[in-house]
């Protein structure tokens, strides 16, 4: 239980970096929240797919797969 709970903070920390990057003004904290969940899942399975370790190089590869879930969210729906 207490691993999700610091899941999602980690992952709403994470969607709020990722909308700041995105200029993702029009979503608010939940769905920013969800798509940093998202994101670290992406960064997860991209670090373990190139063997990479460490704290600072998972954060970033959460936060990068956070932006492409964005985008990607954005591109669907046709928002900018």
């Amino acid at each position: 239980m207490i691993t999700l709970i610091v899941s999602v903070i980690v992952g709403a920390i994470i969607g709020s970096i990722a909308g700041k990057l995105m200029d993702n003004k029009r979503m608010g904290f939940w769905k920013n929240a969800f798509f940093g969940i998202l994101g670290s899942a992406v960064g997860g399975y991209a670090g373990e797919f190139l063997h990479t370790g460490g704290l600072l190089i998972n954060f970033v590869l959460s936060v990068a797969g956070a932006c492409l879930v964005i985008f990607i969210a954005r591109k669907i729906t046709g928002r900018n």
